[in-house]
């Protein structure tokens, strides 16, 4: 796991001193740190958790002078979790009835999704009793109003990761139940506050000699009381909620209507010039920063990761770094693909390269090349100039089921830009032959290496290696690097950054031939895509506001997006 993943288990006790011997054994295999929270039990539980601890050094035994109450125990754990530098925390109860061998599968969605709240939904037996069930099934519906979504799918679980450092934000501003309502109540306002919940199915054993603290009538009543807060708490939160479920993944979004004003926009440039574009662009930017919800949100994270890596660095943050500018240089950035292609930025006027980018780059050179690019700046720019002022042809892999309002600008504006398109939906043997032919006549072949496919493989696999990038482990496609290996041809990166209002090419070799022995090919893929990723990172860091993926980078398409 990566360095910045650092998970414990988390168990609190009341009264279940007799079970916690086979509950730490189960565990033991895990070789996980486990902080133990003695909520007020009776004196036979506090001498046997004692024992255990001095027995066991992972062991961590916290007590509570009184007992207060599950969700209490909870977050007095994560308190000593963050203190110890652990940034997840797997809850487990310790009455025995969880799939403790789960705990693999749940911390790999964890590392996944850093920031999420991880969950098991239970499969049941026979054991469980028909009330429970029942009344399960009314929190569900209760959450699901609460929430506008039906992506909680099971709120009462007890078998979950919880994020630390957001967890204990949320319980620092909200007061939370303490006892059996807190379950439900902390997933249902960490998804208000942005960190949504994945699931894993999980088997649930309800033990025939097995100790329940349930009240039925106080804690029916605790739990009517939350509910209630939990609806009028989201009623003005509906806005918020509702343009939330509108969020998608990249490969799920639709684009942005508007192709008449995309027109008249670059019919002021082409009338007026840049500067009135430019004018122009301020107030369409600003209505469509104030509309684009889910694209804000994703640029506003992008920056505060920036701030935080640069911080940790101790670099100098540029200036104007915010969501607002990140939105306006976006539209330049469309402005230039279609002036590179009319042949308005010129070589070393507009466009620059970067110390020693040219010679890396060896536009005379005849053998074809790979060129790894990604959504960092303005690659499109690179492929015109080639085209118009080397003689040198760049095709270009591209998506075709995204973007097609833009395309059919390009086409009315720079009909040339389409010439050496391939348009794909997913790498294959065919990809393949039609980019060997190309590159044996000479041409060049451009692929982003941080976007994944458009739709999973069969069974939901979307073959994706993760890596870390800005201080989280990012998917990105295994397609670009096999097929990098299977080219045996030199693969160069290359990025087109804004810098000093000039676009600045930078090149780097990155493979010659890109290998990936058989009996080690996981081993050397995983090394290209980290080594990809941190360059990635590198030129990110240089100039942030040319990343141009605005969604959340750091996820895979919910599976309710395929919808």
């Amino acid at each position: 796991m990566s360095v910045t993943f650092h998970p414990c288990v988390l168990i609190p006790c009341y009264n279940h001193g007799a079970m916690m011997a086979n509950v730490l054994s189960r565990l033991t295999p895990f070789g996980l740190p486990c902080l133990v929270v003695d909520d007020g039990s009776e004196e036979s539980t506090r001498l046997e958790l004692e024992r255990l601890a001095a027995e066991q050094p992972q062991i961590t035994l916290i007590r509570l002078a009184e007992n207060a109450g599950k969700g209490a125990a909870v977050i007095r754990g994560l308190e000593e979790s963050a203190r110890a530098g652990y940034t997840h925390a797997v809850q487990v109860d310790a009455d025995g009835q969880h799939a403790i061998e789960d705990i693999p599968r749940l911390l790999a969605l964890a590392e996944r999704h850093p920031e999420a709240l991880i969950s098991g939904q239970p499969i049941y037996d026979d054991s469980i009793p028909r009330s429970r069930l029942y009344g399960r099934w009314i929190t569900h519906v209760w959450v699901w109003i609460e929430t506008l979504s039906l992506q909680l799918k099971d709120s009462m679980c007890g078998f979950r990761v919880y994020p630390v450092s957001p967890t204990l934000q949320l319980a620092a501003r909200t007061p939370l139940g303490k006892r059996m309502d807190f379950d439900t109540e902390v997933m249902v306002r960490l998804y208000w506050q942005g960190n949504t919940s994945y699931f894993l199915p999980t088997r649930v054993t309800y033990p025939l000699d097995g100790l329940s603290h349930f009240d039925a009538l106080k804690d029916n009543v605790r739990i009517s009381l939350m509910h209630t807060r939990l609806f009028f708490g989201m009623l003005p939160r509906i806005p918020a909620l509702l343009l939330r479920r509108r969020a998608r993944h990249w490969a799920r979004q639709n684009e942005v209507k508007g192709l008449w004003g995309m027109r008249l926009m670059l019919r002021v440039w082409q009338l007026f010039g840049r500067r009135a574009f430019t004018l122009l662009l301020w107030p369409v930017i600003g209505m469509y920063w104030l509309t684009a919800h889910p694209a804000r949100q994703a640029s506003q994270q992008w920056i505060k990761r920036v701030k935080t890596t640069l911080a940790q660095r101790n670099l100098p943050v540029p200036p104007r770094l915010n969501s607002f500018f990140h939105f306006m240089r976006f539209g330049n950035a469309m402005l230039n693909k279609v002036a590179s292609w009319r042949g308005e930025l010129k070589l070393n006027r507009d466009v620059v390269f970067a110390a020693g980018a040219r010679e890396a780059l060896n536009m005379d050179a005849p053998q074809g090349k790979l060129l790894l690019a990604s959504h960092l700046g303005d690659v499109e720019a690179c492929r015109a100039l080639a085209q118009l002022e080397g003689s040198k042809v760049i095709n270009a892999l591209v998506f075709s089921d995204n973007a097609q309002r833009f395309k059919q600008i390009m086409t009315e504006m720079a009909p040339q830009a389409g010439v050496n398109l391939m348009p794909v939906i997913d790498i294959g043997p065919d990809t393949a032959i039609a980019i060997k032919e190309k590159l044996e006549r000479g041409e060049w072949v451009a692929i982003v290496g941080d976007r994944i496919a458009v739709t999973p493989q069969r069974g939901g696999d979307w073959r994706v290696i993760w890596s870390q990038f800005m201080g989280q482990p990012a998917p990105f496609p295994q397609g670009p690097f096999i097929l990098a290996s299977i080219l045996r041809c030199p693969v160069m990166l290359i990025y087109a950054l804004c810098q000093q209002d000039r676009l600045t090419i930078h090149c780097e070799p990155f493979a010659d031939p890109l290998l990936l022995p058989r009996g080690e090919r996981q081993q050397a893929l995983q090394q290209a895509v980290d080594r990809y990723a941190q360059r990635l990172e590198h030129y990110a860091l240089m100039s942030p506001l040319d990343w141009f993926n605005f969604f959340d980078f750091w996820h895979l398409p919910d599976a309710k997006e395929k919808e």
